[in-house]
């Protein structure tokens, strides 16, 4: 198989990508958009349980201590699901970004993302080190 045939969809058996080959290659490209694309399905898949969910919830609950507590699960589960459709929006942009062959540099640096941090998080914009300097910058302004 060669490279070029992850374009295609293809990776070999148990790719996993490494620091040794180059940087940002074709397979490692389709590897991140696989996992991007799960990650995607997964969260709207949870969404549509979330909406069923709901619906069963909206029947009236005879006790005022069942409907507040109806009332804070519901508000619980709808925070998630903002924070989810943010995820979602930050995935979509992820892969536009690997379409756009910006993906995996450091938004303030350009230098490359270790490809274990992408793993660990596969939005991630920056690297460790920049990552840490902006931390240090929130920390500074709230303290």
């Amino acid at each position: 198989m060669t490279e070029n045939s992850a374009k295609r969809g293809e990776l070999p058996e148990g790719y996993r990508p490494t620091d040794d080959e180059p940087f940002m290659n074709e397979h490692m490209k389709e590897y991140f958009r696989r996992i991007l694309k799960k990650w995607k399905a997964d969260i709207l898949e949870e969404t549509k349980g979330t909406v069923e969910n709901l619906k069963k919830e909206s029947q009236a609950h005879p006790d005022a201590i069942d409907r507040a507590s109806a009332n804070a699960d519901r508000q619980l589960e709808l925070r998630s699901r903002d924070r989810q459709r943010k995820l979602i929006a930050k995935i979509d942009k992820t892969l536009a970004r690997i379409e756009h062959g910006t993906y995996g540099y450091c938004d303030v640096t350009g230098d490359p993302i270790r490809v274990r941090r992408l793993e660990a998080r596969p939005v991630a914009t920056l690297s460790v080190a920049a990552q840490e300097m902006h931390e240090r910058g929130e920390r500074t302004r709230a303290g």
